[in-house]
């Protein structure tokens, strides 16, 4: 079993936890660092948003 796939099972049925989580910890290295590194931050954000999957609250996703 790969890293990622125990992760995913730690996180099941904890996915907006997560979210709330990573989201807040980038914006907080993104404030540290003045938004220098905004757009890696960004995109670690989106990449693990995506391993998540599906959003409870946007069935549409």
């Amino acid at each position: 079993m790969s890293m990622l796939d125990k992760l995913k099972s730690m996180l099941k049925g904890h996915e907006d936890t997560a979210r709330k989580g990573m989201n807040k910890a980038g914006d907080a290295v993104d404030r540290k660092t003045g938004g220098k590194h905004r757009g890696k931050i960004d995109s670690a954000q989106q990449k693990f948003d995506d391993q998540l999957g599906k959003r409870r609250d946007d069935p549409g996703r």
